[in-house]
């Protein structure tokens, strides 16, 4: 499988190019999901071959990510609230439910999209909750680029070192995913436990 999607892929950015890479991407995180792992790996084989630019393609899948989380985000925005703001109340969703949101999102948004970037599944619909929220825009950008880059990184070093080797590449991806699981599990704690005691200083002055 992964040696066709290379055969695909080769043509396809022989076609299209480093735009190819970015349309892909830009599906994968948009609302078709289209997995990265058969993306950013095959790519980045293609770059160990001399017949891409390792670099670029980093850059490239990141981007593509950043566009695909955009377009869920204003999707959410402008269609969302208004659709919840309607029908809300016969989804069990009330006014008071989007205030905590507005809320939750305000205080923990960067955090959240960060991690959940990184998170297989929830990276391609973090976005919606986001935008539907009201995230600021620049602090969700950055924390896309952020989580995506990481993600997008640990998929070319995979297709780069384990080239055509579809078995290793999974085995190694499966084993890493579980560890980023695990940090951000960590992450999540350390930074939940640093805002607790923020407030109770700020509560104690």
């Amino acid at each position: 499988m992964f040696h066709q999607f290379v055969v695909w892929l080769s043509a396809f950015v022989g076609q299209w190019g480093y735009p190819g890479i970015v349309a892909l991407m830009a599906l994968e995180s948009s609302f078709f999901p289209f997995p990265s792992e058969v993306v950013i790996p095959p790519a980045a084989y293609l770059a160990s071959t001399g017949t891409l630019n390792i670099g670029m393609v980093i850059l490239c899948g990141t981007l593509g990510s950043l566009l695909g989380s955009v377009f869920n985000y204003w999707l959410a925005l402008k269609f969302g609230r208004p659709f919840f703001q309607k029908y809300g109340r016969y989804l069990l969703v009330s006014p008071r439910s989007l205030e905590k949101a507005d809320r939750f999102f305000e205080r923990y948004g960067p955090i959240s999209t960060f991690i959940g970037r990184l998170i297989p599944v929830i990276r391609q619909y973090i976005s919606l909750p986001a935008g539907l929220a009201r995230m600021n825009l620049f602090s969700f950008c950055a924390a896309t680029i952020l989580g995506a880059g990481i993600w997008v990184f640990v998929l070319a070093a995979m297709g780069y070192w384990f080239g055509q080797n579809e078995q290793l590449v999974l085995q190694n991806l499966h084993w890493i995913t579980l560890a980023l699981i695990f940090g951000c599990a960590v992450l999540l704690l350390f930074y939940w436990r640093r805002q607790k005691t923020r407030s109770q200083r700020l509560a104690s002055k």
